[in-house]
């Protein structure tokens, strides 16, 4: 009876033994779980930073949705005035609840280049991150890039066709690579309609500052109305508030860039060119989620990945009739289709 009391002892802490190692991996996955559901985003704003109602605010509008949709929480850095992009970058980089690291605008492409090799176990984006071909990526760094160049065109045919005075007006914010591809092609599609369309072109600066300067963008605005322009495109970040503020003053037409400005100028923009950053961000914070993420790469969104679009809606309907519309959507789908070759410098 003793023996088998001995024997039954022996099995009841063995089978304890086995309980208890259940319920400690049971809570191990937990943990593991809550660790990754508690992983956060970590973006570091372009020039200008939260609230220039365009390339900003629509990278916002990506962490917004993250958060709403996927359970993924946010934060945000701006740089200062010196541009501390390296620093803001590092800061995110040497937390172990961020996950990912984003960097908005094409001036982050060396210092997130740079912090994506030192931090080989976290995982990096950058928007118009400046591609190098002849270079390779790190592994743990995605471009998102998009193809301003054909949205701009279309801008471009758009104003050329509503011009009264045959005059367009374009106003950068800094002027560099980046925004050139935006003058380029904008000049591109307003020839392509009227070759003797005369544009009137200027930058706010050759720094980051230039897209900061409301001041310089509403006298350079004013300055191209004054001159014979009847529609200004902008793509100048918070200096293009300026621009919207002059079309305010001078009843005037304007276009506005990356998200849709209707509101900066009802009645006065014609339409938008959209920039899909949000849908970007949302897409790239989504594919950490789902485990998806790969580096190394760089994506190049256009027309025909709905990366780059145009506003046609009720608020600008009477501006652009059905028949320019449906004239537009036909140079879209050219582009698509690669008969049309749009120039970006």
């Amino acid at each position: 009876m003793l023996k088998i009391l001995k024997e039954l002892n022996k099995y009841l802490t063995l089978l304890i033994l086995i309980l208890f190692l259940l319920i400690s991996s049971c809570r191990q996955e937990d943990n593991r779980n809550k660790s990754t559901n508690s992983s956060k985003v970590g973006l570091v704003f372009d020039v200008g930073g939260r609230g220039d109602k365009s390339f900003n605010d629509a990278a916002y509008e990506g962490l917004v949705k993250s958060k709403s949709e996927l359970g993924v929480d946010f934060e945000y850095l701006e740089p200062g005035p010196g541009g501390e992009r390296e620093s803001a970058l590092r800061q995110f980089s040497t937390r172990q609840d961020i996950q990912l690291i984003i960097g908005i605008g094409f001036m982050f492409t060396e210092e997130i280049t740079k912090i994506a090799q030192e931090f080989p176990d976290k995982k990096y984006a950058c928007v118009d991150y400046v591609y190098d071909s002849n270079k390779t990526m790190p592994s743990n760094l995605v471009a998102l890039n998009f193809k301003e160049q054909e949205g701009a065109f279309l801008i471009g045919a758009i104003a050329s066709n509503l011009t009264k005075t045959n005059t367009l007006g374009f106003i950068g914010g800094m002027e560099s690579f980046q925004i050139k591809k935006f003058e380029v092609s904008f000049v591109a599609g307003a020839k392509y309609i009227k070759p003797d369309c005369k544009i009137l072109i200027n930058y706010a600066g050759v720094t980051g500052d230039g897209f900061k300067n409301p001041a310089k963008g509403k006298e350079l605005a004013l300055s191209q109305y004054s001159q014979g322009a009847d529609i200004i495109f902008h793509a100048s970040g918070v200096t293009g508030l300026g621009v919207f503020e002059a079309a305010r003053e001078t009843k005037k037409f304007v276009i506005g860039v990356d998200a849709d400005q209707y509101s900066e100028a009802p009645g006065l923009v014609i339409t938008s060119m959209i920039k899909g950053t949000d849908i970007a961000v949302f897409d790239c914070i989504k594919e950490v989620k789902d485990g998806t993420f790969k580096g190394g790469r760089a994506e190049n969104l256009g027309l025909k990945e709905n990366g780059i679009s145009y506003v046609y809606d009720d608020n600008n309907r009477n501006l652009i009739s059905d028949e320019l519309h449906n004239k537009i959507e036909q140079i879209k789908k050219d582009i698509i289709e690669g008969k049309i070759t749009i120039p970006t410098r």
